[in-house]
């Protein structure tokens, strides 16, 4: 049992000021392993206090001193990393191969992609006589998920502290210890006292107050459409910047060539990695309609690889992270069963041989209708719904019929073909032949949400641009970022 009972406020390590907590339950098996305390509105003001009172200071430090303490924080996660991995299993079940190489070394790209980006930016772009200054843009509230944890939370922390904002984090509280294990790096590597601050919490309680509060200059949330929805409405009225990195169900359309059953293989991995635990996994693939019964048979047999277990066992797939998450999954597959649609692989109930925790069975449908709930609901867990074209326009119709548009795929032998049609689709991330970039922008269209995160332009979303007219010449551009003081 390990409870989390302390929140770092002000560069201590403080009690909670309300007695709530929450249970933290084993993902591989379903029990109580522990509580997380709630914070309340009490512990968002003493935060948000601290983070104020910091930013007024931290706001002047120079280009090169906070990118020497995005390197310190680097270094030290670095250091810990074996003890991030294991929090990351304890925390959702996931593999601990998969924890290790790719969970801990996501927040690893962007501590590194937010210092090039912070050593690329000039503070202040020099137009003649007018000067366009960066400034940041003051206090950052962050409420971050569960599924890939220290990935949300460095894609908004890293590029907010080289920015020269303050921060308080609402980490899930299903990963409270991973954000935890974060949270005394960031101390031990020397950030100042008040600039990160952690308060534990659930998003009725603590989520909510941090939304609202109007000493928070800035929200942004990762999450469902839902609790994006929710935030920006608690945040409106002191009319902050809301940034939303919200749901998905993405659109994998595959050509019809030789390599098709590559491609659809690839696929289904794709969707199963992180139990389907992903926003931008491939959920929906979208292939040739004669040549249907020819990928149904390689869906199978892909699906038969993916192995399901005990992290230690470094399994494809661990269980899905929390109860609600298994129930939800489980109802989806029972709807689209009772629909009559072709169950390829996998189905209800857990795997064979795991009775306790929340495993899911990699679960793959076929010929399924575009506008049916399997094609169009985000399910966050192992389902694959494959539907036909009947040629590449139909795809790219079908591919943009939906509320979301957080990322899509396109694999193919003739690249620009697949560029052709990557142009045409309503995706803010488009992937061509499982092609992956750490620093390409990441964030959606439609009810994906609003502003990108990663990528060179990691830095605007937390800063504020002020255009000085009449300013004195200058010949060379300003790299103190965020050195000029509001007015």
């Amino acid at each position: 049992m390990q409870d989390f009972r302390s929140f770092y406020i002000d560069g201590s390590w403080v009690d909670p000021m309300g007695l709530d907590t929450v249970p933290r339950i084993d993902p591989t098996t379903g029990r109580n392993i522990g509580l997380v305390a709630v914070g309340s509105e009490a512990d968002i003001d003493r935060a948000v206090a601290a983070a104020r009172r910091a930013a007024l200071g931290y706001r002047g430090v120079s280009t090169a001193q906070r990118a020497d303490l995005l390197r310190s924080i680097l270094a030290e996660y670095t250091r810990r990393s074996g003890a991030l991995a294991d929090a990351i299993v304890e925390d959702m079940g996931a593999p601990v191969r998969f924890a290790r190489s790719a969970q801990v070394p996501a927040g690893m790209a962007h501590l590194s992609g937010a210092i090039r980006s912070l050593l690329a930016q000039d503070a202040v772009v020099v137009r003649g006589r007018t000067h366009l200054a960066r400034d940041p843009i003051g206090v950052c509230g962050f409420i971050t998920p569960w599924n890939w944890p220290l990935n949300q939370i460095l894609a908004k922390v890293a590029p907010a502290l080289a920015a020269g904002c303050a921060i308080v984090l609402k980490p899930s509280e299903q990963a409270a210890s991973s954000a935890q294990v974060l949270a005394e790096i960031i101390a031990a590597a020397g950030v100042p006292r008040g600039v990160f601050n952690l308060v534990h919490g659930d998003g009725r309680t603590t989520g909510a107050a941090l939304s609202a509060h109007p000493g928070v200059d800035m929200i942004s949330i990762t999450g469902s459409v839902q609790a994006g929805v929710e935030v920006a409405a608690k945040a409106a009225p002191g009319v902050k910047r809301v940034a939303q990195e919200l749901g998905g169900k993405s659109a994998h359309i595959i050509f019809d060539d030789d390599n098709l059953r590559t491609n659809v293989a690839r696929g289904v991995r794709q969707v199963m990695l992180n139990s389907g635990q992903s926003c931008n996994a491939p959920t929906r693939m979208l292939v040739p309609r004669a040549r249907m019964e020819e990928v149904i048979e390689e869906a199978r047999t892909a699906a038969s690889r993916i192995t399901v277990g005990a992290p230690s066992d470094n399994p494809v797939m661990g269980p899905v992270a929390h109860r609600a998450l298994f129930n939800s999954i489980q109802m989806h597959i029972a709807v689209a069963i009772a629909n009559r649609c072709r169950l390829v692989a996998g189905g209800a109930g857990r795997p064979e041989g795991l009775p306790d925790g929340f495993y899911v069975k990699p679960t793959i449908f076929a010929n399924v209708d575009p506008k049916s709930a399997l094609a169009q609901e985000e399910i966050f867990g192992p389902v694959l719904a494959i539907i036909g074209y009947q040629d590449i326009e139909e795809a790219i119709t079908i591919a943009n019929d939906t509320e979301y548009g957080l990322a899509a795929y396109v694999s193919g032998a003739d690249t620009e073909a697949a560029y052709a049609v990557s142009r045409k689709l309503q995706a803010g991330q488009v992937s061509i032949n499982g092609a992956f970039d750490f620093e390409a922008p990441f964030g959606g269209f439609k009810k994906s949400g609003n502003g990108r995160e990663g990528g060179d332009g990691a830095l605007d979303a937390y800063q504020e641009i002020k255009a000085i007219m009449g300013a004195p010449p200058r010949k060379a551009p300003e790299r103190e970022a965020g050195v000029a003081q509001s007015t």
